[in-house]
């Protein structure tokens, strides 16, 4: 079976830039890790984990901060605002104790 060199260069450089696609993308990588489902799990419920406690961790940042910043605002004694912000930073202390 002879095949022309022209065809033959032609199909080496579909491989090779197939081959370069894959490598890019970490096709193999990927495919290793579907294949091994206990890796997967694993890997998700740490993930799950991670997640869950920064969500945790950035709320309860957030939330300590806004408290703050109110806290701040109720000692500029704003008439309308004031009331309102006082109310709501005792129901955030009452219900941190």
């Amino acid at each position: 079976m002879f095949i022309k060199k022209s065809k033959l260069e032609k199909l080496m450089k579909s491989i090779d830039d197939l081959n370069y696609a894959f490598l890019k993308n970490r096709f193999i990588d990927l495919s290793e890790i579907l294949g091994n489902r206990k890796e997967l799990i694993i890997r998700n419920l740490i993930s799950g984990i991670a997640k869950g406690v920064g969500i945790g961790i950035g709320f309860s940042l957030l939330t300590a901060i806004l408290v703050i910043i109110l806290q701040k605002i109720v000692t500029l004694n704003i008439p309308v605002i004031g009331d309102y912000i006082t109310d709501i930073v005792d129901i955030v202390e009452n219900n941190r104790r």
